[in-house]
């Protein structure tokens, strides 16, 4: 039986590219690099990724520095636009997650700039069965890392990752987790425990663990 669940965030309990994608583009404008613009289809690819790496994605031939010194801007206008529109839930997930909850400890791990999986929480009011999170924003680890770091500080001893991008895959397999596809979110992998094509799917795979 899992003894813990460890949610990824993107691709998995929401979908926020479609805001992340007016934030981002408003900040690249008035930041000064109006020729360049991201859409949501072209987040969804990248999301996952460590957030250095998108970075450096969305702005090509830009100076290591230049997009150093962007990076915390765009965080800014990214939190500040979720506060007031937050991302798209996938349908049944914290009704899920919150009937999980009541046989298994609960975790999010993300490779997202900290302060993102409390902004999450705070506005889905999931946070009493969340047990713990943490991100490569909060550490500068990266998502295995980060899984590892879970799996040892809880003593999880057949701990399951859920996420939905090859990434995801292959943290979950240099953590040693078993990995589960969230196949309606972002992405494909080429291996996983098991596969599910909606949330509320999660419950039957994870009780008959």
């Amino acid at each position: 039986m899992f003894d813990g669940i460890i949610f990824d965030v993107d691709g998995t309990l929401w979908d926020s590219t479609p805001v992340v994608e007016k934030a981002w583009n408003q900040a690249l404008i008035d930041e000064g690099f109006g020729n360049i613009s991201v859409t949501d289809d072209r987040l969804k690819g990248l999301f996952g990724l460590p957030m250095p790496e998108i970075i450096d994605a969305i702005m090509p031939g830009v100076p290591l520095k230049q997009q150093e010194a962007f990076a915390p801007k765009c965080y800014k206008y990214e939190h500040a636009y979720l506060e007031k529109e937050p991302g798209r839930l996938y349908p049944g997930i914290l009704d899920t997650i919150r009937e999980l909850a009541k046989g298994h400890d609960i975790f999010i791990v993300s490779n997202c700039q900290a302060g993102y999986i409390e902004l999450f929480i705070e506005k889905t009011g999931i946070g009493d069965v969340i047990k713990d999170h943490v991100c490569l924003g909060d550490n500068d680890l990266l998502k295995a890392d980060n899984i590892k770091l879970i799996v040892n500080k809880y003593n999880l001893k057949n701990p399951v990752y859920v996420g939905d991008i090859q990434g995801d895959a292959n943290a979950s397999r240099e953590a040693g987790v078993a990995f589960i596809h969230a196949a309606y979110g972002f992405g494909k992998v080429d291996e996983c425990y098991a596969s599910v094509s909606e949330p509320a799917e999660l419950i039957k795979v994870i009780n008959d663990n």
